[in-house]
């Protein structure tokens, strides 16, 4: 049930509450005219688990016992985490922390290894 706070208590807290309240009426608001002008129901696209692309490499190479091409951190990336990778992309982004020295560590072409892995690996 809904409680509507008493503006006595704190008309800060009830314009907080009433804005709340607005933005949710928005929301439902644009998925009901969505619904209306499409004549079939909504797509909802459910949220990812707020994981980056760099940080699911870098737990991939950190449990890596050696340095992992690009074609298998994108195999093991859709295996462990159930994530497409951009294989562009991922090089790209992957690129650009080796040139800074960060995080990653180029050991071959296309092959990366964390930047202060403490196991001994061999190129």
């Amino acid at each position: 049930m809904l409680t509507i706070p008493n503006p006595k208590d704190s008309a800060m807290e009830f314009k907080e509450w009433a804005k709340l309240q607005e933005s949710l009426l928005k929301a439902q608001l644009r998925i009901i005219r969505q619904f209306l002008k499409d004549g079939q129901q909504p797509k909802f696209k459910p949220r990812g688990k707020g994981r980056s692309q760099m940080s699911i490499i870098y737990d991939l190479l950190l449990a890596a016992p050696k340095p992992l091409h690009v074609t298998e951190i994108i195999e093991r990336a859709k295996i462990d985490f159930n994530v497409d990778l951009d294989r562009d992309s991922i090089v790209s982004a992957l690129s650009k922390k080796v040139k800074s020295g960060r995080m990653f560590k180029r050991v071959k072409p296309n092959t990366f290894t964390l930047a202060d892995h403490q196991k001994e690996h061999s190129p």
